[in-house]
């Protein structure tokens, strides 16, 4: 399992300080849970975004917007699309 870093700009920060509770964890939770996912496509892909290497295994092809349904409110997700075979998570 790679670890998975995340960085919050500070007016995103400020924005959470300004959101009510629950809008600001929904915000929260889906950016950890895009960093989860950006950090499984560059498993998959081999290289990081903007990154170009020898092990590179295909390439990325854009997102698709989707929802998923949480106790926190329903957050809108960016799934990776892939050029060569389809993107999965764990």
């Amino acid at each position: 399992m790679a670890q998975i870093n995340l960085t919050l700009e500070p007016e995103f920060l400020k924005a959470l300080f300004l959101y009510d509770s629950g809008e600001a964890m929904k915000k929260l939770v889906e950016k950890i849970i895009d960093a989860v996912l950006n950090t499984e496509a560059e498993e998959q892909v081999g290289a990081a975004l903007y990154e170009r290497t020898g092990e590179t295994r295909t390439y990325r092809n854009g997102y698709r917007d989707r929802s998923l349904t949480t106790r926190v409110g329903t957050l809108e997700l960016h799934i990776l699309k892939l050029r060569h075979g389809h993107f999965s998570t764990e």
